[in-house]
């Protein structure tokens, strides 16, 4: 259900004094733009999870105050995504305490990480609360340097992992519609899932990301790679421009002022730093290959290449397979979606015989439908505030749960290449 990060010696710490003390309470750096939601048994800690949220170090947390304990989370939960963090008050015994959890576990998302603050100083329920997933137990009553303190420890601790998940999005050829399936990914997954999300459009010269969302501000990525010294969160904040309630932009410059060459780890500073401040994070890759390109397809947890159903598509989507499988040999295939399938009077190869060479399925198929893409496209709006109960809607939101790991990528048996593969061999 949750993420071991923290394994302090249990102990009660009275409310007054932090386990940190107060100095190194001072020191915790912002948390990342992460979603918390508490769920509080008694006032005396509905009022201290007050306290944090109006905290500076909060100041770009998502924060939600709950009543209830456990099963009021389970009941939440069952109908809608669970955030980066609950916090959880109990009165339970032990026994009751993990018949709860059994029941928050089967709604809870596999990323979403779990603190416990209890009434019971019992070092053996500790350990049995670590083995199912807890990533700490606290006995109350608590602080808010305790809870920050703790929170700290999980999402901004150096030694630990990064907390975001990166996806890059790319073409197969230039004009396949990767763009506008990055900008609504990012969309769908910042809505559908309430998880704090940085879309980057690094096609500085020619990206669209400030005109599909209808903003363009002053300042973006441009700023960001050719500053790289002034790279920190407080610089990262002054870039960003806010898209919705959850949806961030680093924005391409909407002019030709300058040229874009970059060296081969121009973009790894911005990542890394994205990934350590935001859950979710979707880079616009431009149709290119080349050393910057290829380093940050080698960085990211995940990779989305766009296609359509013609044979110089299948061609470069194999190249792209088969060089980034060399690349990537721990990690799994790329996600395909085939996209503007079904042109009137257009040539296509089938998907089922677009696949086949790859040996997988195609997340999503997604028809030509002009008048969709260009309604939405003109009005600064996405496809499913165009248009929710459309097909295309419904397939982007499969994209948008498959790339944040909560639906499963479909593998396809390989069967005989034959026709085609003789035809790409003999181009």
């Amino acid at each position: 259900m949750t993420h071991l990060d923290y394994m302090p010696e249990l102990a009660a710490v009275p409310a007054e004094d932090g386990p940190q003390g107060r100095g190194d309470f001072e020191k915790v750096r912002p948390l990342p733009r992460i979603s918390i939601h508490a769920f509080c048994e008694t006032e005396g800690l509905a009022k201290t999870m007050e306290r944090c949220a109006q905290d500076r170090r909060m100041a770009r947390v998502n924060t939600r105050i709950n009543s209830g304990g456990i099963l009021a989370a389970a009941n939440m939960y069952a109908g809608s995504s669970t955030p980066n963090l609950l916090i959880l008050e109990t009165k339970a015994d032990p026994s009751t305490l993990i018949e709860d959890l059994g029941q928050l576990a089967e709604v809870c998302d596999p990323d979403t990480r779990v603190v416990m603050i209890g009434h019971i100083n019992d070092v053996t329920l500790y350990r049995e609360l670590i083995r199912n997933g807890v990533s700490e137990y606290i006995v109350a009553p608590v602080s808010m340097a305790d809870i920050i303190g703790v929170i700290s420890t999980i999402f901004v601790d150096p030694d630990s992992e990064p907390l975001g998940r990166s996806i890059a999005f790319i073409g197969a050829k230039g004009g396949v519609g990767s763009s506008t399936l990055a900008h609504n990914c990012a969309w769908n997954i910042s809505n559908l899932f309430s998880s704090e999300t940085i879309l980057c459009d690094l096609d500085l010269a020619f990206g669209t990301a400030n005109l599909n969302f209808n903003n363009d501000p002053p300042q973006g990525i441009a700023e960001a790679v050719f500053s790289p010294e002034r790279l920190d969160e407080v610089f990262l904040d002054r870039l960003l421009t806010k898209c919705s309630e959850h949806l961030s932009m680093l924005a391409a410059p909407s002019m030709l002022d300058r040229t874009y060459d970059f060296s081969g780890d121009a973009f790894m500073p911005i990542i890394d730093l994205i990934q350590r401040n935001a859950p979710v994070s979707i880079y616009d890759l431009p149709h290119a290959w080349n050393e910057w390109t290829r380093k940050v397809l080698c960085q990211v947890d995940e990779i989305v290449i766009t296609a359509t159903p013609d044979l110089a598509n299948l061609r470069n989507t194999k190249n792209l397979f088969d060089t980034l499988k060399k690349l990537r040999p721990n990690d799994r295939l790329p996600i395909l979606v085939l996209n503007q399938v079904g042109m009137t009077k257009r040539p296509e190869i089938a998907p089922d015989v677009f696949c086949e060479p790859l040996g997988i399925e195609p997340v999503a198929i997604i028809g030509f439908d002009a008048q969709l893409f260009g309604d939405a496209a003109n009005s600064g709006l996405m496809i499913a505030e165009t248009s929710a109960r459309s097909p295309v809607a419904e397939s982007l939101s499969q994209l948008a749960h498959v790339v944040t790991g909560r639906a499963e990528v479909k593998k396809r048996k390989k069967v005989g290449l034959a026709g085609l593969m003789s035809k790409l061999s003999r181009k």
